[in-house]
């Protein structure tokens, strides 16, 4: 009987020792699995966030690459008005051009057969009539002349007392003058006349001191 109670106390001894030892063990897992659950959570909230702020940035890029696109087709279209609307004002300019050619050449075919006119009322002008009224109509008519010609762009070509030029002047003849430097036209001879920057016809000049 005794052998039993020190048997059945050895056993009660063992199984006291061991509960204490097993229930700090038990208690250590479950804390552990809390705190890993709890991280899992934290983990999971901002694998949300971040997947979020992701989503939105594939969002927002998709939206700029449409967007993108939509400028470059825009682009393309403004690129290919531009070049149309450049052929056009090239070809109206072209056509503006030709037709101020054209009508350049027959306004100078027309005064340079005018000039001839002028230069007879000129002479018929400067020459002695003892009729005065019919000198005062050379006049008027040869000043309305002038006066035609000054609206259509005529200008004078300005000789007397200037360097002899060639591209104003045709010399036909020369003379000695110290009044005169030299290579200067001395005196006109047939006037000459100038459309805008076109000579219509030439000065007829006496050049001093050649």
């Amino acid at each position: 009987m005794n052998k039993l109670k020190r048997i059945l106390c050895a056993m009660l001894c063992v199984c006291m020792i061991s509960i204490p030892m097993a229930i700090p063990t038990t208690v250590s897992a479950e804390d552990s699995i809390s705190d890993l659950e709890q991280q899992l959570q934290q983990l999971e909230q901002e694998n949300q966030k971040y997947q979020k702020i992701l989503d939105d940035t594939k969002s927002d890029i998709a939206e700029k690459e449409e967007y993108k696109s939509a400028l470059v087709s825009k682009v393309q279209v403004l690129d290919e008005k531009i070049a149309v609307t450049r052929e056009k004002i090239s070809s109206l300019n072209d056509d503006i051009k030709e037709k101020q050619d054209a009508y350049d050449n027959a306004l100078m075919k027309t005064v340079t057969e005018v000039l001839g006119v002028i230069d007879n009322f000129e002479r018929a002008a400067s020459a002695e009539c003892s009729d005065e009224q019919f000198k005062k109509g050379i006049d008027m008519i040869f000043k309305q002349y002038l006066t035609i010609l000054e609206k259509l762009g005529v200008s004078e070509i300005n000789a007397v007392g200037q360097p002899f030029d060639p591209n104003l002047h045709n010399a036909v003849s020369s003379c000695e003058d110290e009044s005169l430097g030299e290579n200067t036209v001395a005196a006109v001879l047939q006037k000459g006349y100038t459309l805008g920057k076109k000579v219509i016809r030439h000065a007829m000049v006496t050049v001093a001191n050649p």
